[in-house]
């Protein structure tokens, strides 16, 4: 076969490949009533991110998904004892809550700790408040923290130092959970409070 043959067929391979991913895609989002809200892909899909939890929160009470998601929210793993990141990302979160109140929309931030060890209930409600008056602070056992970090595909580990003073690597993506949807997006921690919130609010209207 001649390097002219080969280099059509090559073309039409990919030709076909692309068209075949651009009718999966439509399809998809034909049967997607948030497809015109969505700036991110979930391997798997929205579904596979997200489920059942039962943690802790600031009153030492045990709660589940289903008592905490109660309306719009949105959640962050992340550890109050975190020296940079955290903060910077459940303030943007906080921002962006109070930018949808202003147009009317109201969301609940949610914090949940990776750091069971040292962020008891008390530790995590004083945080919560401190960056939002709404936000609900959440903790539990390592097993309950790991149940809830799987689920939304989270990562975390502590690294070694004093069992006082340690840091812990983790991902910090916000998510978007609605309460009859469940997961629907997720936020890297470069977009700003109004992209945020105005992303939310088209789930939101579209919900």
């Amino acid at each position: 076969m001649n390097t002219r043959l080969i280099a059509l067929f090559a073309v039409a391979a990919v030709v076909g490949l692309l068209g075949g991913v651009w009718i999966a895609t439509q399809s998809s989002d034909d049967a997607d009533q948030f497809a015109q809200c969505r700036a991110s892909t979930v391997a798997g899909g929205a579904g596979a991110i997200g489920g059942p939890f039962e943690l802790v929160n600031a009153d030492g009470n045990t709660v589940t998904d289903q008592d905490v998601i109660t309306e719009p929210s949105l959640l962050y793993f992340g550890y109050t004892f975190c020296p940079d990141v955290c903060p910077l990302d459940v303030a943007r979160n906080a921002v962006a809550v109070d930018v949808l109140d202003e147009r009317g929309m109201s969301v609940t931030p949610v914090f949940i700790s990776i750091d069971p060890q040292r962020d008891t209930p008390e530790v995590v409600g004083d945080f919560a408040a401190n960056m939002h008056q709404r936000m609900i602070g959440l903790t539990g056992s390592p097993e309950q923290v790991k149940e809830a970090s799987t689920a939304y595909r989270t990562y975390y580990r502590a690294q070694e130092g004093d069992e006082d003073y340690y840091l812990v690597d983790h991902s910090t993506f916000s998510y978007l959970v609605l309460p009859e949807h469940g997961f629907v997006e997720f936020f890297r921690r470069e977009i700003s409070p109004e992209q945020m919130a105005d992303t939310v609010a088209c789930f939101v209207e579209n919900a």
